[in-house]
């Protein structure tokens, strides 16, 4: 058992990490590199069945990112049931027609034609599970008084990024999709007024016939300045 001390009257645990040698912690970060850039957002997706244990873990993964005040001010609603995929569905691809059509500026449609996408969301059905990610701004007390969280967005960023570290880490894909405006699933999973929808994640295996564009990532020099 960890040993317990407290500090001004909150309890703190012992905490050590493995290290390594400098030669390998060199390889590590180089493998792991290599392995992330593997990751691609896909749109076409397999309907294979994926076991809720490991949907579970992934969640689970995500949970341990830092949040501010260690608030935790996140809510993952799991979606599988087809009726409820398919109202998102219909939902989410109202909003995209609309933003599609009449919404986007030319710049923006420019710069999504490498992309080749559109408003039809065919995959927010086929995937197996939808995670969709609530912002919590407050909470609320035992006797209904809010409480603020804090640092909301960083927090919720930072547990998305890690949970879909996770999906690729299980050998599995997903996307990250932000119909807009997306109040819809607030009314459609009925949640209560303290979240806002943040992120909306399809889950699954690629499908077979499955293609990305051709896209090539930053360089080191493009993405850094060293002091």
């Amino acid at each position: 058992m960890k040993e317990q001390r407290m500090i001004n009257g909150h309890p703190f645990i012992s905490y050590s990490k493995e290290t390594y040698t400098e030669s390998e912690t060199l390889q590590r970060s180089s493998d792991f590199y290599e392995w992330m850039n593997k990751r691609r957002s896909i749109r076409e997706f397999s309907d294979q069945p994926v076991p809720l244990t490991v949907i579970q873990n992934i969640l689970l993964s995500a949970s341990t990112a830092p949040s501010g005040a260690h608030k935790q001010p996140w809510t993952f609603c799991v979606v599988s049931n087809p009726s409820i995929k398919t109202a998102i569905r219909q939902a989410a691809e109202a909003e995209e027609k609309e933003s599609y059509e009449n919404r986007m500026s030319e710049e923006w449609l420019e710069d999504l034609a490498p992309l080749q996408t559109d408003w039809q969301k065919s995959f927010l059905e086929t995937a197996p599970y939808l995670i969709v990610v609530f912002r919590r701004s407050y909470e609320f007390t035992d006797t209904g008084k809010k409480k603020q969280n804090y640092y909301v967005t960083e927090s919720c960023g930072i547990a998305c990024g890690m949970l879909l570290t996770a999906i690729h880490h299980a050998g599995l894909a997903a996307l990250t999709h932000t119909p807009s405006p997306m109040n819809f699933l607030v009314q459609l999973l009925n949640r209560p007024e303290n979240e806002k929808p943040f992120l909306l994640i399809p889950v699954g295996y690629p499908a077979k016939e499955c293609s990305v564009p051709d896209l090539k990532r930053k360089s080191l020099e493009e993405i850094t300045v060293w002091y």
